[in-house]
């Protein structure tokens, strides 16, 4: 086997490798109304029980955006306490469900998780 086909082999297994790391990642995207909004949760330092979670790319859909706002929130308490029990924060009084707030292209939602003792 010349020098030559060893590279073309190499090179072909790199990209099928690329192709297939592109492929896992993919699959772990959640979409809302058929689209992907990239999120973050981040906790508060003096409470990591508080936090705000917000998603980018609102502007494909507020709704979707707000539905996958509420899902960072809830992945975020499931991942570090174990519940997905939440207490919106900014909610009025005799009112439910989360408040959003949009600057340019973000939605956000802030909450506390709730830990049962």
């Amino acid at each position: 086997m010349s020098v030559l086909q060893k590279y073309r082999r190499g090179g072909l297994f790199v990209v099928a490798l690329a192709m297939l790391v592109g492929c896992a990642q993919r699959e772990e995207r959640v979409l809302f109304n058929g689209n992907y909004y990239p999120g973050k949760a981040r906790a508060e330092k003096e409470d990591r029980r508080n936090f705000t979670a917000f998603v980018r790319r609102a502007g494909r859909g507020v709704e979707g955006a707000q539905q996958a706002a509420l899902y960072e929130a809830t992945r975020y308490c499931l991942d570090n306490f174990g519940t997905s029990e939440i207490e919106w924060v900014g909610v009025p009084a005799g009112a439910e469900g989360p408040v959003y707030a949009r600057s340019g292209d973000t939605v956000s939602v802030r909450g506390r998780c709730i830990i049962w003792s």
